[in-house]
């Protein structure tokens, strides 16, 4: 999909090993291995958080003696003014030797944590402090290449839609977003020229950003609203990039009154539970073999500080022990399609097919890859404005 500048680990791992804490015998750790996560969202919300939630859960069937204790409802509106760092004294002095950050938002909270508690390791989820050297020497940062599940989305969906009118439901706009959703554009955009042969200018892929990763009264736009407003201006697919369901919601209930209307859910793999009929698939993130191989180098002793940005087993993406990224096929996905996106995922899984190849130009016009160019992983991981071609923000109000 894009070069590959910093070391390869196993064909699947990109690591920036930075540095090793003092050994840590396997002996000197108690014989139940506690480790505390602190989830931005509830545990239960078919999204995000659960997927975590769910990892932790592998990681006690995994790892003898691991035992998870956590946190959810970890943001400003469920939590207000309690620190990361005050609920991170809260697992240590529960037993937590490791701690588990799932949120972009709790990166700067996660390193006071960090230097707060030197003898407690931590890792942060997509964070990249580690890779900018701002971590202290016990916090690692990993994260999943769901670059290539959004390109699996928008390419289902643009074989899909009826309209050519694909909505993105998004959540909060940083780099990190920026490069999930311009990936999921790519994808459509592709099947729409590639497969199907049809002029660029038939497909309109339209993002509508919220203001955080789900709804918060008051503080958000409300994202069944949003959906409504997709479909009631003639969007027939809703790719969601928050974590949680409403676009799938939305779109049964518009199934309900007879529309053609489909949904694209995010995070979790169970996400199309319940709302079969209109689920076209869902990309989603494994963490726990991720964080299985935390667990036991601790426990051996044989912790290094990483950056880790994690790519699908192309074996088998949807392996629950090997691949970090996955994308589940949905019920209401045709078997045409189907058979479609099987070819896809092989082609990008050889190098086929590289998306993040210019010329690509931002969505003002600036060159953001020349032509024959193909993309570093900074300048993806880094995504600073969305694509021409997109319509939406690049940046917030």
């Amino acid at each position: 999909m894009w070069k590959k500048p910093l070391s390869i680990v196993c064909g699947i791992l990109l690591a920036v090993s930075v540095a090793l804490l003092t050994p840590v015998s396997s002996m000197a750790i108690d014989k139940q291995f506690v480790f505390g996560m602190l989830l931005v969202g509830p545990y239960n919300d078919h999204g995000w958080s659960q997927a975590h939630y769910d990892a932790g859960r592998y990681m006690e069937e995994k790892v003898p003696g691991a035992k998870m204790i956590y946190i959810d409802k970890v943001n400003p509106a469920d939590r207000p003014g309690i620190t990361i760092p005050q609920l991170v004294d809260d697992l240590v002095e529960k037993g937590a030797q490791l701690i588990i950050g799932n949120s972009d938002d709790m990166k700067d909270g996660i390193r006071e944590a960090a230097l707060l508690h030197p003898k407690t390791y931590f890792i942060h989820v997509s964070g990249d402090d580690v890779l900018t050297g701002k971590a202290p020497k016990n916090l690692s940062n990993i994260m999943g290449r769901m670059e290539y599940g959004k390109m699996m989305a928008g390419f289902a969906a643009a074989l899909t839609t009826r309209t050519g009118k694909i909505g993105y439901l998004g959540p909060l706009v940083n780099d990190e977003t920026r490069r999930l959703v311009a990936s999921c554009y790519l994808g459509a955009r592709y099947a729409w020229e590639k497969v199907l042969k049809k002029d660029p200018k038939g497909l309109s892929f339209q993002v509508t950003w919220i203001g955080f990763w789900f709804n918060i009264p008051g503080v958000t736009s409300d994202p069944t609203q949003v959906a409504q407003n997709f479909v009631n201006t003639g969007y027939d697919v809703i790719i969601s990039g928050i974590d949680t369901t409403e676009s799938l919601v939305v779109a049964r209930q518009k199934s309900q009154e007879g529309k053609k209307i489909w949904a694209i859910p995010y995070d979790y793999k169970g996400a199309c539970s319940g709302a079969g009929e209109v689920c076209l698939g869902v990309p989603y993130f494994n963490w726990g073999p991720g964080y299985v191989s935390f667990v036991k180098a601790i426990m051996d002793g044989k912790w290094k500080q990483e950056w880790l940005w994690l790519s699908p087993d192309w074996n088998d993406i949807n392996d629950s022990d090997t691949s970090m990224v996955g994308f589940l096929p949905g019920p209401a996905l045709s078997q045409s399609v189907e058979t479609s996106l099987d070819s896809f995922i092989k082609d990008l899984a050889t190098g086929k097919v590289q998306l993040f190849k210019g010329p690509l130009d931002y969505q003002d016009g600036t060159p953001f890859l020349k032509a024959g160019e193909v993309a570093s992983d900074q300048q993806v991981w880094y995504m600073k404005q969305l694509l021409k071609g997109m319509i939406g923000q690049s940046k917030a109000k």
